[in-house]
C-alpha cells in the first residue's frame, strides 16, 4: 500500500461489514460511528477482529458537545468503554448539540457563535478529553442558516475552542462547501482563521442540491459521490495544512464497496499532489 492510500479511509457501514471482513481490501483505516457499537454485539466483535488489519477511528454523533446541560455521563461512560476496547487512532465528534432537558434529537443542531456558547463547548470538550485521557477532534458542521446574534465567525469560534481546550480540528471539506454556498461565503476564505497546527483529520462526502423557493440549497446528506468543488477545496486544505488522515463518508444510498474505495483512491491522489507541491515549494 502506498503512503497516501495508507492515509485514506472509509466509513465502515453495515452493508459492507461482511465483505470487508472477508476480503480485507487495501485501505488505510476504517471509521466507525460510536453510537452503533456501544453494546457487545456480533458487529462489535467483527470490528475488533478488523483491528488486526486496519487502524480505526471513532466518530461520535451523540455526545452533544454544545449542550448547556453538559455531557450525559451514562452515554459518556459507554463511549469511554468503546474507546478503551478498540483503541482507535482518532476520536472525534461535532460542533453541535442534540440534547436538552433529557430530550434527545436525531440531528446535529447548530449553535450561535457567542461567548456563552463557546464556554459551554469548551467545558464539554474538556470533560470529554479528561474522561478519555486523550485529545479529541471537533468537526465543523454544515450550516443552513446563520444566527443574527453570533459575535464570532465559525472559524473564529473553532479556533477559540482549540485554544481554550487543546482539542484538534476535523476539517470536513464538504461541510465547508455546503456552509459557504448556503451562507454566501467564500470557501477558501473560510479556511484563513483556522490554526494550522490543530488540524488532525479531513472528511470528504457528497451532498444533495434542493430547491428552496427557486434558490438552490446544498444538503449534507452523504449520499453521492464527492463533488468536484469539494475535491478542489480539499486540495486547498492539503496545501495549507499538509497531509492528514482523510476519510470518505457515505451514509445514505450506500453504493457497492468498490465505489467507496475508488473515491478513497482519488483522495489519495490529491494527497500525493499536495506532497509534490510541498516538495516543489
Amino acid at each position: 500500500m502506498n503512503g497516501n492510500l495508507a492515509m485514506t479511509g472509509i466509513g465502515l457501514r453495515a452493508p459492507h461489514l461482511a465483505e470487508i471482513s472477508n476480503d480485507r481490501p487495501s485501505i488505510g483505516f476504517l471509521e466507525i460511528h460510536a453510537e452503533n457499537y456501544l453494546a457487545p454485539t456480533a458487529a462489535l466483535r467483527t470490528v475488533e477482529r478488523l483491528r488486526c488489519d486496519y487502524p480505526l477511528s471513532i466518530h461520535a454523533v451523540g455526545l452533544s458537545l454544545g449542550s448547556v446541560d453538559g455531557l450525559d455521563e451514562a452515554h459518556l461512560d459507554r463511549v469511554v468503554a468503546l474507546v478503551e476496547r478498540v483503541e482507535p487512532m482518532l476520536v472525534s465528534d461535532h460542533l453541535s448539540w442534540s440534547s436538552l432537558g433529557g430530550r434527545y434529537y436525531n440531528d446535529l443542531l447548530p449553535l450561535p457563535y457567542t461567548e456563552e456558547a463557546l464556554a459551554v463547548v469548551v467545558r464539554n470538550v474538556q470533560r470529554l478529553q479528561e474522561r478519555l485521557g486523550r485529545r479529541v477532534s471537533i468537526e465543523n458542521p454544515s450550516c443552513y442558516l446563520g444566527f443574527r446574534h453570533s459575535t464570532l465567525s465559525e472559524p473564529e469560534f473553532l479556533a477559540e475552542v482549540v485554544r481554550r481546550s487543546g482539542c484538534g480540528l476535523l476539517l470536513d471539506a464538504n461541510n465547508v462547501v455546503v456552509t459557504a454556498h448556503n451562507l454566501r461565503l467564500d470557501p477558501a476564505g473560510w479556511l484563513e482563521d483556522l490554526p494550522v497546527h490543530a488540524v488532525t483529520e479531513y472528511h470528504l462526502a457528497g451532498h444533495a442540491v434542493n430547491d428552496a423557493d427557486g434558490e438552490p440549497v446544498l444538503i449534507d446528506d452523504h449520499g453521492s459521490r464527492i463533488d468536484d468543488r469539494v475535491f478542489e477545496l480539499f486540495g486547498e486544505m492539503v496545501h495549507r495544512y499538509g497531509r492528514r488522515p482523510t476519510l470518505v463518508e457515505w451514509d445514505t444510498d450506500i453504493p457497492a464497496l468498490d465505489v467507496l474505495l475508488g473515491e478513497a483512491r482519488r483522495a489519495a491522489r490529491m494527497l500525493e499532489a499536495g506532497r509534490a507541491h510541498a516538495r516543489a515549494a
